[in-house]
């Protein structure tokens, strides 16, 4: 099973709107359910977004999040990996990183965003839907250590082990492609380019059915060698995003 360990920590994704907690049988969110948007990334948009700051996964993830580390320039939002004023500046680990996450929670849809991964061995570039309460998941992560693959995987009340590789036939970091997941209750697809690469079913277990936040990071690994391979910080690296958008079912 693949270790995704941010999710022993705290992310602050307690408890449903009732009413979509009633309906899909699930335990409650805080947030509201999001409604279709598309987004450039022109800037940070505070009525949608938040930048996380200030904690750290732990686990396999070696790094802080922090907010200085996302930024937005020429129609662009950037996600920088250094080890600036680390580790004390860092939640105590040695790199820095960003996260960017909705404050709503969406659920049944089309998400999809345009981006450029980062290339290094014991990375990962991701863009993905998460709830934590409970753990509900669907990813799209380019590995580093070969950006002319895609990784995708769900968990479902916390239960993953449904990986799969995907060839893209291009280097994911030399340039921007589309990635898309579309979620309903009977499948999971994901796209690049808007071609169907992978399809999940439920024939391998049970698909996510409680909305998750929308969000996309970039994170060095630790103790994760055999998944992401060894990381060796020779400078700072970014993945970076050209829009995100979201189509509600």
């Amino acid at each position: 099973m693949h270790p995704r360990d941010r999710h022993l920590t705290v992310r602050f994704f307690t408890s449903a709107s009732l009413l979509t907690a009633l309906l899909l049988g699930t335990t409650p969110s805080a947030h509201a359910v999001g409604n279709t948007f598309f987004d450039g990334l022109d800037s940070f948009d505070t009525s949608r977004w938040q930048k996380a700051d200030g904690w750290t996964n732990g686990g396999a993830f070696n790094c802080g999040w922090r907010a200085d580390h996302i930024s937005f320039w020429g129609g662009f939002m950037t996600l920088k990996l250094d080890n600036s004023t680390c580790p004390g500046g860092c939640s105590g680990k040695p790199y820095a990183s960003g996260e960017y996450r909705t404050l709503d929670v969406y659920g049944y849809g089309k998400f999809e965003t345009r981006m450029k991964a980062a290339a290094g061995s014991g990375i990962v570039s991701s863009f993905f839907i998460y709830n934590g309460s409970p753990w509900h998941e669907i990813d799209i992560e380019i590995l580093g250590k070969n950006p002319r693959q895609m990784q995708t995987n769900y968990f479902t009340n916390g239960v993953g082990g449904h990986e799969s590789l995907i060839n893209l036939g291009f280097d994911a970091s030399a340039g921007y492609h589309n990635y898309a997941i579309v979620w309903g209750s009977g499948s999971i697809q994901w796209y690049v380019d808007n071609v169907l690469v992978h399809t999940e079913t439920g024939s391998r277990g049970p698909l996510p059915s409680v909305p998750g936040k929308i969000m996309a990071n970039l994170w060095p690994g630790i103790g994760v060698d055999g998944w992401l391979g060894p990381f060796s910080y020779s400078g700072p690296l970014q993945a970076s995003y050209d829009w995100i958008q979201y189509f509600k079912q």
